[in-house]
């Protein structure tokens, strides 16, 4: 008897708990997609799943060319890249408050919905001596990466996701 009273009880708080959540649905501000209003794009560069990359040959000239681009169809266009950060792959958004990790000194004019950051494995290796840009082998490219802080013509201001450079042989 007192064995089901128990069971009765356990099972009556269970199914006061299930009813009691407000929305299961509902996670709020810190657990969701941090997507911006106007999504920043990379044309040219290739993704499989994962952030956008370019390819760089390390015996050429070594010229690196991000062209950064806004859907025409959101009404704004790219006033500025306020700010460009490299480093090796652990750069992200707090890496555009460090000036060590920033390179350009004065903001990088937009031209309607593009812009385009240029520079060369050169420059990268004398502003970041201390990461390695030597590739292992062609199946293990080097990676080096760049993070964008982007200014419409609203001065409403976007980070864009990390995008690399692969330094292949």
């Amino acid at each position: 008897m007192k064995q089901n009273i128990i069971k009765g009880l356990f099972l009556a708080l269970l199914a006061i708990t299930a009813f009691a959540c407000k929305d299961d649905l509902e996670y709020g501000p810190l657990v969701r997609d941090n997507k911006p209003a106007v999504p920043v794009m990379f044309p040219g560069a290739t993704t499989w799943g994962g952030n956008p990359f370019i390819e760089v040959s390390a015996a050429g000239a070594g010229a690196i060319k991000f062209t950064l681009e806004i859907p025409s169809s959101t009404g704004r266009t790219i006033k500025e890249i306020t700010k460009v950060a490299g480093g090796g792959t652990a750069i992200n958004a707090a890496s555009l408050n460090t000036a060590a990790a920033v390179i350009n000194a004065a903001p990088i004019a937009g031209s309607g919905t593009t812009a385009v950051f240029q520079t060369t494995l050169n420059d990268f290796k004398t502003k970041f001596p201390g990461v390695s840009v030597a590739p292992g082998t062609p199946t293990v490219p080097r990676e080096i990466a760049y993070i964008f802080l982007v200014t419409l013509d609203d001065n409403s201001q976007i980070v864009t996701q990390q995008v690399r450079v692969r330094v292949i042989p």
